[in-house]
């Protein structure tokens, strides 16, 4: 395990956007729904912001990351809360048919095989199981990837990659382009020009001088979410799954393990 995701993770502290928040929160609220009395496992849990939130109502809950730097931060807030370990994605340290729902966010661009997690899932999900993925939107014309990522996969993709292993997917599509700031869409066009030219800041440092200039005052990652649920805020908008989604700033994808 050689990668340092540190490098490109926001922690506990980091500042960042009302809009990361915003959206940080939607995704464990989004989760929560799935997982009233599931045995839940979290994969590339980072620093841990959503385990309280998925703690509360789950029966069980166990979670990991790749990077041991990282699970410390996770470990230093939760203690003996969660069990955490250090987790491949690739190769998920579970029994067979042990657990209801596996959780992924944010993540799935940096699994060098998705076809080896999604086999994975199959094998430690009991009948009727379901995988939820929350991930950026490659379609949008301004995207910009991150710089230790593998492969990202859009509306349609998530759809066939796990058909593929005889999952029934669903897709949805959160946070409309044409509903955030009219700052953000004025700098779209600026955006694109500079990911183009391979200027986007790669360095937390620099990513964050640029949130300050596109989104303003940053406010601090809480080491952990407030309880929240899908029902407060704006649920996800069902997409067709059969073609690019090019409206959403994040797509989200639950797959069911047929019973």
């Amino acid at each position: 395990m050689a990668t340092e995701f540190s490098e490109v993770t926001e922690l506990a502290g980091s500042g960042i956007s009302e809009e990361q928040l915003q959206r940080m929160a939607h995704r464990y609220g989004w989760a929560a729904s799935f997982c009233q009395q599931k045995d839940v496992v979290e994969v590339a849990c980072g620093s841990g912001q959503g385990l309280g939130m998925l703690g509360k109502v789950s029966r069980s809950l166990e979670a990991g990351d790749y990077s041991e730097a990282i699970l410390k931060v996770a470990r230093d807030h939760y203690g003996s809360r969660v069990p955490l370990r250090q987790v491949d994605a690739q190769s998920l340290p579970y029994p067979d048919a042990s657990k209801d729902v596996i959780i992924l966010f944010e993540a799935i661009y940096y699994v060098p095989e998705a076809g080896r997690f999604i086999r994975e899932c199959r094998r430690v999900l009991r009948p009727g199981g379901q995988v939820l993925i929350a991930t950026a939107n490659k379609d949008l014309y301004d995207f910009n990837p991150s710089p230790l990522s593998h492969h990202y996969y859009g509306a349609h993709e998530l759809v066939s990659l796990f058909r593929q292993s005889g999952f029934e997917p669903a897709v949805y599509g959160y946070m409309p382009v044409g509903k955030v700031s009219l700052r953000q869409r004025i700098l779209r066009p600026v955006k694109k020009l500079v990911v183009s030219l391979g200027l986007m800041p790669k360095s937390l440092a620099g990513k964050r001088f640029l949130k300050r200039f596109v989104f303003g005052k940053l406010v601090s990652m809480p080491a952990e979410l407030p309880p929240t649920s899908i029902a407060e805020t704006e649920p996800p908008t069902l997409l067709p799954g059969n073609a690019p989604d090019q409206v959403h700033k994040v797509l989200y994808c639950r797959a069911t393990l047929p019973a």
